[in-house]
C-alpha cells in the first residue's frame, strides 16, 4: 500500500492508497467475481471489466446478484428485465418476496450482536440477531391486531433507536408501507411529508435528549395527530423516561410487542411499495419518492457489500436521524449479516470528538462521516487518531456532500495509509450510491474512484452528449433496480417523469454538476442548478467553498449567483470575535481570484450568524437564491425543515435592503 509522503501535499488524482496485492481474494467484490468465473464462466481481469459488463448486460448482472446472494423468494421471477424503458423499467416480473426477511440473519447469527444502540436520553443496549427476530415477530403480530394490512400505510415520528427499526421491519414483514420523520422535525415538516400518505398507524415518543437538554414533543405531536385524520391508532414509544413521557388515548409500545407471533414474511410483488423516502421539502410540498421492496433488496446487497466490503464480523457506525436516507442504508447493513451501531441525541456534544469515541468504544470496523463534519474537526485542529484506538477501522465513507481535497488529505493523517478512504455520492431518489470506491480500486486525493457496479453514469454537456475531462450533468443511461417504483400520488407518474426525465429524455438527470476522468473517477463541484456562470466560466459551488472556508476566521458559507444582475454574492459565518472588515472582505476576495478566477470575485461579502440547512446538511443555495431575486420566504422555503428555523431570516433581510437600494437608484 501506498501513502502521501509527509513532505509533500497531495494533489488532485495523486494516489492516496492502493489495493493490496491479495485484494481481490480478500475482499467480497472479489470473491464475487471469482464467483463469476466459476458458475457463470465470466471471468473478468479489472473493475472496469466486471463495470462494462454490469451496465451492458443488465439481465446477466442483476441475476448474477439475485444468485449470489441467495435471495429468498416464495414465487420465481419469470426474467430479469422485463422492461429497460426510462422511466418505466419492470424487473424481475413474476418475483414474489418480502426485504425484511433478508433482515433478520440466519440461524447460526442468533448469538451475535446485530444492533448496538448509544442515545443520550437512555442507557446503552443491545440486540442479537436472537432478540431482534423475536421483537420484530412480536412487533408483526402487535400491527396485525391493530389491523395493518399490505399497503396499509405505517409511519413513525422516532429517532434513530432500536424500536424504530423494530416497527419498520414488523412493518414490512406485513407488506405495509413505511415512512418516518425525526422528532426534531416541527408539525408543518411532518403533515407536508407524512399527510401525503394517508397513514393509519403513528409510532412516536413524547421527547428526547438533545445533549444535556430535555426536547417536549407532545405538543408537536398532538399537532401531527390532529393532521393525520387518516389515523386510526397512534403508538407511544418510552424514550425520555420521567413523568413527561406520555401520550394520551395511545397503544404503548409494550401493548404492541405484548403477545409473540409467528416470525412470517408476507410475499409481495418486487415493486410492491416499501418505504417512502422525502425530498427535502425546502420549495415546496416535498416528493414523495416510492421505492420498493425487491429494489432496495438487490441494490443494497449489491453496494454494501461489494463497494462497503461488508459482511459477518463488521460493524457499521454512521450518524444519522431518520429524515435522511442513509437511515435506511444503514438499517439495510444487516442484509450482509453486519451489525449496526444506531446513534441518537447531539453529534457534537459536548464536543466534536463524541462520535470519535463512540466509534473506537463500540469497535467499527466502517466509519461514515459527512464532509461538513469532517472538516470541522480539520479545522479545530482535532487529531483523533493521536488520541484514540482508531485500529477496528478498516474503511472510512464520506457522503452527503463534496469533500474537500484537505479532507481526504486530514483522514490519512489520522488513520494512517493502512486505511481504505470510500468517498461517494448517490441520493435519496436511488436510496443508494451513483459514484463511489471499491476495494480493488486506488482512491485518487480528491476524487470518487469509479461508477458504481450496474450503474451507467456519466457527465453530459447541455446538447446530452457525453464529455470526459469537463464538467458537466451526471446522469444514467440505463434503468437500475432501485430508482423510484413512483411518487406518491402522481398517478400518471408527471411529476416523476418531469423530475428526472424532462431534461433528457429517456436518461436521468440527477442534477449534480459532475467531472469524470480517462480512469473513470470523478468529482462532483455541487448541485447542477447552483453552478455559478460569469462570463462563460461554470464553477461548481464547493470550489468556491474549499478557498473560503481555508480562512480560520470563517466557518461556514454560502454561495449565490443572481444572473438578471451577474451579481455574485458570498455570505459567510465567522468565529466570534472576528468582524468582517474591509482587510479580511479583500483577503478573501484575493483568495477567490487567484484561487478559480477574476469572475469569481464577489460583488458583495456579507456576515450572517449561520448557513440556513436541511435536516441532512445541506446548504439552502438555491432557495437563498429566489428570495433575493425577490421571491417570498413562505413561497421558497419551509422553515421546519431546516436545522435552523431562524437561519433564513438575515438572508430575507438582505434581501430587502437590497431591493430598497436597488429601487433608488
Amino acid at each position: 500500500m501506498s501513502s502521501p509522503s509527509n513532505q509533500q501535499v497531495p494533489q488532485l488524482g495523486d494516489v492516496l492508497w492502493t489495493p493490496p496485492a491479495d485484494a481481490r481474494a480478500g475482499c467480497r467484490v472479489g470473491r464475487f467475481m471469482d464467483w463469476l468465473a466459476a458458475e457463470r464462466g465470466r471471468g473478468f481481469e479489472s473493475f472496469a471489466d466486471l463495470h462494462r459488463w454490469s451496465v451492458t448486460d443488465l439481465e446477466g448482472f442483476w441475476g448474477a446478484v439475485w444468485d449470489y446472494f441467495e435471495i429468498q423468494a416464495a414465487a420465481p421471477y419469470e426474467r430479469v428485465l422485463g422492461s429497460d424503458a426510462m422511466p418505466g423499467a419492470v424487473w424481475f416480473p413474476g418475483a414474489r418476496l418480502n426485504y425484511a426477511q433478508h433482515m433478520v440473519g440466519r440461524d447460526e447469527d442468533l448469538d451475535e450482536i446485530a444492533v448496538i444502540a448509544r442515545s443520550q436520553s437512555r442507557d446503552p443496549r443491545e440486540l442479537t440477531w436472537g432478540e431482534l427476530r423475536e421483537q420484530v415477530a412480536r412487533a408483526r403480530a402487535g400491527l396485525q391486531r391493530l389491523g395493518v394490512q399490505p399497503g396499509d400505510r405505517v409511519v413513525a415520528y422516532m429517532p434513530n433507536i432500536p424500536e424504530t427499526l423494530i416497527a419498520f421491519l414488523g412493518a414490512a414483514s406485513l407488506g405495509a408501507v413505511w415512512a418516518t420523520c425525526p422528532p426534531e422535525f416541527g408539525p408543518r415538516s411532518v403533515l407536508d411529508r407524512l399527510g401525503q400518505l394517508a397513514p393509519t398507524v403513528l409510532l412516536a415518543t413524547a421527547g428526547y435528549r438533545w445533549g444535556d437538554r430535555h426536547v417536549d414533543r407532545r405538543e408537536q405531536v398532538a399537532a401531527v395527530r390532529a393532521g393525520l385524520p387518516s389515523l386510526q391508532h397512534v403508538v407511544h414509544v418510552p424514550y425520555a423516561g420521567g413523568p413527561d413521557d406520555a401520550l394520551p388515548e395511545t397503544t404503548s409500545w409494550d401493548d404492541l410487542v405484548a403477545e409473540a407471533g409467528p416470525l412470517e414474511f408476507e410475499p409481495v410483488p418486487f415493486d410492491h411499495p416499501l418505504y417512502v423516502l422525502f425530498s427535502s421539502g425546502t420549495t415546496g410540498l416535498p416528493k414523495a419518492i416510492v421505492h420498493g421492496h425487491g429494489g432496495i433488496l438487490v441494490e443494497h446487497l449489491k453496494n454494501h457489500a461489494f463497494s462497503w466490503d461488508l459482511g459477518p464480523g463488521d460493524r457499521l457506525f454512521w450518524f444519522t436521524t431518520t429524515a435522511w436516507m442513509m437511515w435506511n442504508a444503514l438499517v439495510s447493513v444487516l442484509l450482509t449479516r453486519a451489525s449496526i451501531v444506531m446513534i441518537d441525541g447531539n453529534p457534537g456534544w459536548p464536543d466534536l470528538g463524541f462520535q470519535w469515541r463512540l466509534a473506537a468504544e463500540t469497535k467499527a470496523t466502517f466509519f461514515g462521516l459527512s464532509p461538513a463534519f469532517t472538516m470541522a474537526c480539520r479545522k479545530e485542529g482535532m487529531q483523533p487518531g493521536r488520541e484514540l484506538d482508531l485500529s477496528s477501522i478498516r474503511m472510512v465513507c464520506e457522503a452527503g456532500s463534496p469533500l474537500p481535497m484537505e479532507g481526504y488529505n486530514w483522514l490519512y493523517e489520522q488513520f494512517g495509509p493502512e486505511m481504505f478512504l470510500n468517498v461517494g455520492s448517490g441520493g435519496t431518489d436511488v436510496c443508494t450510491g451513483i459514484v463511489q470506491g471499491y476495494p480493488l480500486l486506488p482512491v485518487y486525493a480528491g476524487e470518487m474512484s469509479a461508477p458504481c457496479l450496474g450503474v451507467d453514469a456519466v457527465a453530459f454537456d447541455l446538447d446530452g452528449n457525453e464529455v470526459v475531462g469537463e464538467l458537466g450533468e451526471l446522469v444514467i443511461r440505463r434503468p437500475m433496480p432501485s430508482m423510484p417504483v413512483k411518487f406518491w400520488n402522481d398517478p400518471d407518474g408527471a411529476r416523476y417523469r418531469a423530475s428526472y426525465f424532462e431534461f433528457f429524455p429517456g436518461v436521468w438527470r440527477h442534477g449534480d454538476w459532475i467531472q469524470f476522468d480517462e480512469r473513470g473517477a470523478s468529482f462532483i463541484t455541487g448541485r447542477s442548478d447552483a453552478t455559478l456562470n460569469r462570463g462563460g466560466v461554470r464553477l461548481g459551488t464547493s470550489e468556491l467553498y474549499g478557498v473560503v472556508e481555508e480562512f480560520d476566521e470563517v466557518l461556514d458559507s454560502l454561495v449565490v449567483h443572481l444572473e438578471a444582475t451577474d451579481d455574485l454574492i458570498l455570505f459567510v459565518v465567522l468565529r466570534d470575535g472576528v468582524e468582517l472588515d474591509d482587510g479580511l472582505k479583500s483577503r478573501l476576495s484575493d483568495a477567490l481570484r487567484s484561487g478559480l478566477s477574476p469572475r469569481h470575485r464577489p460583488d458583495d461579502i456579507v456576515a450572517v450568524p449561520a448557513i440556513p440547512r436541511t435536516m441532512t446538511g445541506k446548504k439552502l443555495e438555491l432557495p437563498v437564491k429566489k428570495i433575493l431575486s425577490g421571491t417570498a420566504v413562505t413561497d421558497v422555503v419551509s422553515k421546519d425543515a431546516l436545522v435552523d428555523p431562524d437561519a433564513i431570516e438575515p438572508f430575507a433581510a438582505y434581501a430587502k435592503s437590497r431591493a430598497a437600494t436597488t429601487d433608488k437608484e
